[in-house]
């Protein structure tokens, strides 16, 4: 370890040296602006050619800089999206002065406004972050989504297979994903019965989103499952003018692989375009069996005018994946800590086809167009189409579970017998999105909304048994219905020059049917609920570089299918949220600094058990009041245009007033009660922090070292120590090198080396307390993470 420490100190030690020698090389900044209003543009690619070709992107504010540039001519390109590219001959010299590029509209509607409407504008009072496809792009080698946001503020992400490849989720101020709304160009995402987001559906969606936003908290008001203490708002509809084209491959670690084609046709007849993509992705996993075998594609079509655009999207994943969704149990982890126990057979082998097997498609048609300067509307339709199972082998299972009698076989009755079962869902999600949109200096102003209906079967087939079960018996048949509706209507108005005030009045209807569950096929539910979602800021600009802002917010949400499951002697309660927020913004040419308050407040929130049922699910119940406060905090700064530093930790009390723990006991079958008082939310840490240096001491060569730290959390309320992942610091390395030949647009190798030192640590788990012979029992499973692995990738564009 000693040794490995005093290799990176020299090396970084050589990046100065060399970072020295680069600084006697000129730079090119600048400010990028649209021509008719001057309003900054940000994400304007940038390139540069002559005795090196080279380029960037500008920031939020339009700025841009370049440097290593040796002296001489160069042709300068600036280009974005709806804008005509800028070309000019330019010397680089001592003398250079930062150039002012104003761009010119191309005339074409190439507005996302499905985006722009349910996304938190720039002065919004709400607490976000976006990402742009060039951040996205230089870390995304294989891994899920989660996985590529996990330097974010507040984040934490786990992995089933404990590589970031096949089962992944994501905590954000340690909620979890069932309240974290997810939507795909404004479309919703999640789950409509668990309010979860299964991003192994979806594989290398990440390649093809153009910008990601994640708002922290409620929220402005959105499609879809709600916002409960997160939004992730991923774009895919981007507009791309000019022909392109990309090979990518890596491989890594455990097998992992990834093999990506991308292409797009550019702007054809001044008004079609057409995007496509394939990728496919594999990994044997760090736990034992815990494979992934992961296609997926993207094409999406538009044609664009002077006044509309409408556009065509067709995206689907497909998975096959070796359960490993119970971890690994606490009694393991020291002498076999890739364990896996799921498929386990009598003869001590294991059965193998445990395995998921699902495909989920997703249609999306979207028209925008704009009636005046002021006025733009957006209509939008979807079908997500979702098939699959997953298979599991089962020892001395009761034939009454499965509705059956116990078969008599010459002169023996049997009670039960070892099997092999399929439990299918086949579904439908469809529906629209809207939005009418007003713009203007003093108030502008968005109506919009969606309406979705969820059609669901749930069934179990057994496909195998050795006694006395005839093949493919149907073992259980049921249906689920979900409607949602939604309005909404936000407003931005300019009080002063610099004070702006905002609303947004949400209204939200449920109707949610389910007609019996696997385990209790005549239990019926009809639900119904009436949602209001008011929210109100202000933000006030102190100039052009520093904002404060203040909002407040209140979100309802229903309980999902499992807690209906989970609560069958007792209905549970939709959760209540109310959500203050507060924050300063600076952003200066060579750095950025935010900071904000939160105070979450909540009423019935169904907080996790600890137990899961069987299928990895956790289990949650209703606690009458709890609260998460918390301060976030992250910047980054720019050094001599070579060294760049960023960080970013959220410090937070996580509390329920008063928690009741229920113990199952298994020598009356009734539960006793234990009361805890004030104690921790389960999975939800005190600390959690990032933060990364990186270097480019030459051009187009990277290299960057990041660390993640979480403190403790609890797996479930009692802040038993006993009954808890323990807390952990993780470092990741990459490097980074693009050769930008005359004769093709660029060739990109990265490698990237997870977990630096080898830590050994713990994302997730689960606990069960039980009481058999009087005595209290606890088994804890978790779920560990590989130690030090690497990814490595070559990138080619046309």
């Amino acid at each position: 370890m000693k040794k490995l420490i005093h290799s990176i100190l020299l090396f970084f030690s050589s990046l100065l040296l060399m970072s020295a020698i680069a600084n006697a090389q000129f730079k090119l900044s600048g400010k990028i602006t649209d021509k008719k209003t001057n309003q900054p543009i940000s994400g304007a690619s940038i390139l540069l050619q002559g005795k090196i070709n080279t380029g960037t992107y500008s920031s939020d504010n339009g700025f841009f800089f370049i440097d290593h540039l040796p002296d001489g001519k160069y042709e300068l390109q600036v280009s974005y999206v709806g804008y005509e590219s800028f070309n000019r001959e330019i010397i680089i010299n001592k003398n250079m002065k930062d150039e002012e590029i104003h761009l010119q509209n191309t005339g074409l509607f190439v507005k996302p406004i499905e985006i722009t409407s349910t996304r938190a504008g720039k002065d919004a009072p709400f607490t976000k972050t976006n990402i742009t496809a060039q951040e996205i792009s230089k870390i995304n080698l294989g891994q899920d989504l989660p996985f590529l946001l996990k330097q974010q503020p507040s984040v934490i992400t786990t992995s089933d297979a404990g590589t970031g490849v096949g089962y992944t989720d994501i905590w954000i101020r340690g909620t979890d994903a069932t309240r974290i709304n997810v939507t795909f160009n404004g479309i919703p995402v999640n789950d409509a019965e668990s309010s979860g987001t299964f991003w192994v559906d979806f594989p290398d969606i990440a390649s093809s989103a153009n910008s990601i936003q994640i708002q922290r908290g409620v929220g402005t008001s959105t499609n879809g499952a709600g916002a409960f203490g997160a939004t992730i708002n991923v774009s895919t509809n981007e507009f791309h003018d000019k022909p392109y084209g990309q090979l990518m491959n890596s491989f890594g670690s455990f097998n992992t692989m990834k093999h990506e084609a991308k292409a797009g046709s550019g702007l054809l007849n001044n008004h079609f375009t057409v995007d496509a993509r394939l990728s496919d992705i594999s990994s044997d996993g760090y736990i034992d069996r815990a494979t992934s075998d992961l296609q997926s594609f993207y094409f999406s079509t538009a044609y664009f005018n002077a006044k509309s655009s409408l556009r065509f999207n067709i995206f689907s994943g497909k998975e096959k994946t070796y359960q490993a969704w119970d971890g690994v149990p606490q009694d393991s982890l020291k002498t076999n800590r890739t364990y896996n126990p799921l498929g386990l057979m009598p003869d001590g082998k294991f059965y193998k086809n445990q395995t998921d097997n699902y495909q989920q498609t997703y249609y999306q048609l979207f028209l925008n167009h704009e009636i005046n300067e002021n006025w733009n509307y957006s209509l939008a339709a979807f079908l997500t189409r979702g098939k699959g199972y997953y298979e599991e082998y089962h020892s001395d299972q009761s034939y009454t579970d499965y509705g059956l009698s116990d078969p008599i076989i010459g002169n023996d009755t049997l009670s039960s017998t070892n099997l092999i079962r399929d439990l299918w869902l086949d579904n439908y999600f469809y529906g629209t999105t809207f939005s009418l949109n007003n713009t203007s200096k003093i108030l502008s102003w968005t109506l919009g909304g969606g309406w979705d209906r969820y059609d669901g079967k749930h069934y179990g087939n057994i496909v195998w048994a050795e006694y006395a079960i005839p093949h493919d018996y149907q073992y259980y048949y049921n249906l689920a219905h979900k409607y949602d509706f939604n309005i909404y209507w936000k407003a931005n108005k300019a009080i002063t020059s610099n004070l702006r005030a905002f609303l947004d009045l949400q209204y939200r209807y449920i109707k949610y049917d389910i007609n019996g569950f696997d385990d209790n096929p005549n239990l019926i539910q009809h639900n119904r609920y009436y949602f209001f979602n008011p929210k109100a800021g202000l933000t006030y600009l102190i100039n052009d570089k520093s904002s404060a802002y203040i909002s407040y917010a209140i979100a309802n949400k229903e309980p999902n299918r499992d807690d209906f499951e989970a609560n069958q002697q007792q209905t549970p309660k939709p959760e209540h949220l109310g959500d203050l927020e507060a924050g300063y913004d600076l952003n200066e040419r060579f750095y950025h600094l935010h900071g904000n308050l939160y105070y979450m407040h909540y009423r019935n929130q169904l907080v996790l058990t600890g137990k899961i049922n069987e299928v990895g699910a956790y289990t949650r119940t209703n606690t009458p009041e709890s609260y998460r406060a918390g301060i976030e905090l992250n910047g980054d700064i720019h050094f001599g245009h070579i060294w760049t530093f960023a960080a970013n930790a959220a410090f937070s009390r996580n509390k329920i007033i008063n928690f009741t723990e229920y113990i199952d006991d298994e020598d009356n079958g009734k539960q006793q009660a234990v009361n805890h008082g004030e104690t921790d939310i389960s999975f939800s840490p005190a600390v959690v922090g990032g933060a990364s240096v990186s270097a480019e001491p030459v051009k187009d060569f990277s290299v960057s070292l990041s660390g993640k730290y979480v403190s403790r959390r609890y797996l479930d309320n009692t802040a038993e120590m006993s009954r808890s992942l323990p807390s952990y610091f993780v470092n990741d390395m990459q490097f980074h090198y693009s050769w930008k030949p005359k004769w093709i647009s660029a060739i990109d190798f990265d490698v990237m080396i997870n977990n630096l030192f080898n830590v050994k640590y713990l994302t997730n788990g689960f606990t069960y307390t039980y009481i058999s012979g009087g005595k209290i029992y606890t088994d804890n499973s978790y779920f560990p993470q590989a130690g030090t692995n690497f990814l490595a990738g070559i990138n080619i564009s046309f």
